[in-house]
């Protein structure tokens, strides 16, 4: 096997029995990179001198006898998390120079637990969208079939890790920016509870929905991730100040004793059929495993759509009002005055879609309309949240699919952006609530796309997800197939 196509678990054995160094590792990625990458597109800045800079740093260390847990692993970020090394443009000309004055709270534990930076990925414009077709600067292919979308908003993340281009990266979720991308490129990844990973240093979408998490090859390397990314952070005014356990201790660890919850509301009209027999397919192995499944409801699934697209521009209207072309970010120089300037600013340096969630969050929020349309929403937020609570108290967990389709065209969805909206019913629901969330690969369509499906647990349960995960993982025979990229 490529040393780039190693899982982070298989890579860190061989770095143990000095089968391989971190250098040889990252120049392997480096080269999977230049033969992949004009293709596949998931890179927005390579600092291929740091990566082996860094690289050779780690070698060093391990010969010390100095390791973390993630010693010499070459990784990649989505680009909005800060960093002092390189620009943070969050897919957006606003932000195309800007290179942040402190790393995220994510990327020191990155660089604590000894990892490789190699660069930044791929996304939709401030994470607006669902394919990663909004980033101002390039779109990122499915690697599994050219000319398909990726996912989004962290199409990068998920392609970058499907086409070995780096061996896990990190993502944000806010409506399922982690677990649809992941699906739809047939990785794993992950969106934990509120408040269990520090979003310090995370460029704000929707800040009561916004969360950091891994997207990576298996379950293994999800749960070593979570174990170095994840708990409290003073930074952080959101961040919980609960015990962070080792999430691979309890992987191997069978289902029985397990309650599943399939939530009626998911598999309804619209899911496509291929899709719904794969994550059908995969609940059955779960009972394999020993789970025993329930049907529960969540009633108010209906209107997740619609709250979600008023709370998350409202707070992205709030939250992107500091991109004013004054303190940092593009400014327009041909403007005549301050007003004019604030004008132009916006208007050039922000995308279609930016603009398009702007202004609804601005409306929403306005003088006359915050009661019927914020405050209404926020209270149904809490009805939905509520749904949930009532079904945890049935069951450990829930299966879904996680969108409602296989990927399609780049571009076949493009103008219709309701269309794109609706890709989302599946995921926001998990945000809205604050519950942890993850897909994992569980099939593939018949034009050889892959299908994922979506785990959900209560607050802070993220060991179990990991747990029915791995049982999954095991059956359906998914994990190690690889995209042909021609």
């Amino acid at each position: 096997m490529e040393l780039s196509a190693l899982t982070l678990h298989e890579a860190l054995d061989l770095l143990g029995s000095g089968a391989t160094t971190s250098v040889a590792l990252t120049e392997a990625v480096l080269g999977r990179i230049d033969q992949v990458e004009p293709k596949v597109q998931a890179y927005l800045t390579l600092d291929r001198e740091g990566a082996l800079r860094q690289a050779e740093a780690a070698d060093i260390r391990r010969k010390n006898g100095q390791n973390g847990p993630l010693n010499g692993l070459p990784l990649a970020i989505k680009d909005l998390l800060c960093t002092t090394t390189m620009p943070t443009t969050c897919g957006s000309r606003m932000l195309e120079h800007f290179v942040a004055p402190y790393d995220a709270t994510v990327v020191g534990k990155l660089a604590e637990a000894g990892s490789v930076l190699l660069g930044k990925l791929a996304m939709d414009e401030f994470a607006m969208g669902s394919t990663s077709e909004n980033c101002a600067f390039q779109t990122p292919h499915n690697p599994w079939k050219l000319g398909y979308v990726a996912g989004g908003s962290s199409g990068g993340s998920a392609a970058a890790v499907a086409a070995d281009e780096c061996f896990a990266s990190l993502g944000s979720d806010t409506g399922g920016s982690i677990r649809q991308p992941a699906s739809l490129c047939g990785t794993v990844g992950m969106k934990p509870t509120y408040g269990r990973v520090s979003r310090y240093g995370l460029v704000a979408f929707a800040s009561s929905l916004d969360q950091i998490g891994p997207l990576t090859k298996d379950v293994r390397d999800c749960a070593l991730m979570m174990n170095v990314i994840s708990g409290f952070d003073p930074h952080d005014s959101t961040s919980i100040n609960l015990a962070v356990p080792d999430y691979t201790a309890t992987l191997q660890d069978g289902l029985k004793g397990i309650t599943i919850g399939m939530p009626a509301e998911y598999f309804g009209q619209g899911l496509d059929a291929e899709v719904d027999k794969a994550v059908r397919d995969g609940i059955a192995m779960l009972k394999e495993a020993g789970a025993e499944v329930v049907e529960v409801s969540l009633p108010h699934t209906d209107y997740c759509v619609a709250v979600y697209y008023l709370i998350a521009p409202a707070e992205a209207s709030s939250n992107l009002a500091r991109f004013d072309g004054v303190r940092y970010g593009f400014r327009d120089t041909s403007a005549d005055s301050l007003i004019e300037m604030y004008n132009r600013s916006r208007s050039r340096g922000f995308g279609d879609e930016v603009k398009r969630r702007i202004l609804i969050g601005t409306y929403a929020l306005s003088s006359g309309y915050y009661d019927a349309f914020y405050k209404k929403a926020s209270q149904v937020r809490t009805l939905i949240k509520d749904d949930f609570a009532r079904a945890f108290a049935r069951c450990d967990l829930m299966v879904s699919p996680v969108c409602p389709t296989p990927s399609w065209k780049i571009g076949e969805k493009a103008d219709d952006p309701l269309a794109l909206y609706l890709s989302d019913i599946l995921t926001l629901s998990a945000n809205l609530a604050g519950i942890p969330g993850m897909s994992v690969p569980c099939g593939f369509s018949s034009a050889g796309l892959p299908i994922g499906m979506q785990l959900q647990a209560a607050h802070f349960n993220e060991e179990i997800l990991l747990r029915a995960a791995h049982n999954l993982e095991q059956r359906a025979g998914v994990a190690g197939k690889k995209p042909v990229i021609a």
